[in-house]
């Protein structure tokens, strides 16, 4: 799927909210601000409907209506696109988000990519809109730092949930033909929605730096290649270590997702990745530690979680690809866990 370029979609003064925003011929009015980050903003909007009376507007548009949201706000993505390369990665982006229908990953439910004229206080040449289903309670990271603060941390079957359907949605994507893999699973690209008596909703997204997940590399180049690109899109505490130190003769696959889902689970248990202690230590490398697989736990005499769920994180954080599980084998894994840890 390209980009809409649509000579209907225009900001006015949306920057601080307040504004209105049109996305295609769907009008918004910007709430408040949620995040930044580069060159992106997420903001919280509200659809506004120009016949009140009448269902319309987005709700048409969406094939899916689970995605329509009851009091009709959003969340929107904004990206001010400096040249050709940044546009070319917000096609891809919007590209590779139409393949995935899960669930347990973020759907784009709309977007639009404009040229604006470039001005001496500006220096992007095109802005894009990315909307999609909001969801309040932020990402995992963000739940880790309050529950660090209030000293709560999730329970076993909690934990065992929430990453339960991180595998699923995982599993979509790499049941793809070609299969694809996400390239930056963690907390910080999971967001979380507390539902009352069940476990919390995890939701995987940002698929900025998904591609098809089988890469050959042959030459000394290409892994060098790759092991550049793997430092401009994938979170350095769950890299896998093919993507630090890859081979000049290797077989690249989605079993690099499974590497960050070890890391991932591990932070759903204690906040941070297992290598993240390496960046505090004086001499620490946080690639050796990568590379080594050297994980640390927490110490202390009463253990907040089963030794079985210690041991399924250390058998994903295979550093060998070619012995690491894949996702079938992870499903089939923590599902026993459930059904042993279950309250």
């Amino acid at each position: 799927m390209g980009c809409t370029f649509s000579g209907l979609n225009a900001l006015y003064d949306a920057v601080n909210g307040g504004g209105d925003v049109w996305i295609n011929e769907n009008r918004f009015r910007v709430v408040r601000q949620l995040g930044e980050g580069g060159f992106a903003y997420v903001y919280l909007v509200k659809e506004v409907m120009a016949d009140t009376s009448s269902a319309g507007g987005l709700a048409k548009k969406l094939k899916d209506s689970s995605h329509i949201s009851d009091d009709g706000t959003y969340a929107m993505k904004k990206v001010l696109i400096q040249n050709n390369e940044q546009l070319e990665l917000v096609k891809e982006e919007i590209r590779v988000s139409s393949l995935f229908n899960h669930p347990n990953l973020l759907p784009l439910l709309d977007h639009a990519v404009i040229s604006v004229k470039s001005t001496p206080e500006t220096s992007w040449t095109h802005e894009a809109y990315l909307l999609f289903p909001v969801h309040l309670d932020g990402t995992l990271l963000d739940n880790a730092k309050t529950m660090k603060t209030k000293k709560e941390q999730y329970s076993t079957s909690d934990v065992l949930q929430i990453f339960r359907q991180l595998c699923a949605g995982l599993k979509h994507m790499h049941s793809l033909d070609p299969p694809y893999a996400h390239n930056d699973v963690k907390p910080g690209n999971v967001l979380i929605t507390h539902r009352k008596g069940q476990p919390p909703l995890a939701i995987l997204m940002d698929f900025g730096s998904a591609r098809p997940a089988r890469r050959q590399i042959r030459t000394r180049a290409e892994a060098l290649q790759l092991q550049e690109w793997a430092s401009e899109h994938c979170s350095a505490p769950f890299r896998a270590p093919e993507l630090w130190d890859c081979p000049s003769h290797a077989d690249i696959d989605e079993r690099t997702d499974v590497w960050s889902l070890g890391c991932t689970l591990y932070a759903i248990m204690y906040g941070v990745s297992p290598f993240e202690y390496a960046l505090g230590e004086s001499g620490g490398s946080l690639q050796l530690a990568v590379v080594n697989a050297q994980v640390k736990w927490p110490g202390g005499p009463k253990p907040l979680y089963p030794e079985a769920l210690h041991q399924f994180v250390t058998w994903m954080l295979q550093p060998q690809a070619t012995v690491r599980p894949r996702i079938d084998d992870i499903i089939i894994h923590v599902d026993k866990l459930i059904a042993k840890f279950s309250r």
